[in-house]
């Protein structure tokens, strides 16, 4: 079992910049890919990014490459998405998410989920 927690979320004017954070726990973390996901409001929820277990291996979705970068610290136990020259469109509820074994970007390979942070960008 694993839980997650995000953080981090909140509003940003375009162009400005955010770090989420997730810290998980409850099992080894380095044994867990992990991913973000997002939600904006009546829209399916998307993989934004993901990083395999060692962070050797990443993901970003088309629309956030140049501008959002994911990591991960095994000894904290942590996982970040930086965001940088944000746009409107990347408002959402933003989700932590983990699996263990390899990176997948659909919703239904992934075992444990946080609830959740808000990310708006104004224009």
């Amino acid at each position: 079992q694993v839980q997650l927690e995000e953080s981090g979320g909140g509003e940003v004017s375009a162009g400005g910049s955010l770090r989420l954070s997730c810290v998980a726990s409850g099992d080894i973390f380095s044994a867990y890919a992990m991913a973000w996901f997002r939600q904006a409001p009546g829209k399916d929820r998307e993989c934004v990014a993901a990083i395999s277990s060692s962070g050797g291996g990443f993901y970003l979705t088309d629309s956030v490459k140049g501008r959002f970068t994911i990591s991960r610290d095994n000894a904290g136990n942590t996982v970040y998405l930086q965001m940088n020259n944000m746009k409107t469109e990347d408002t959402a509820v933003y989700y932590c998410a983990a699996r263990s074994g390899q990176i997948f970007t659909t919703i239904e390979k992934y075992e444990y989920w946080g609830q959740g942070t808000l990310v708006t960008v104004s224009s």
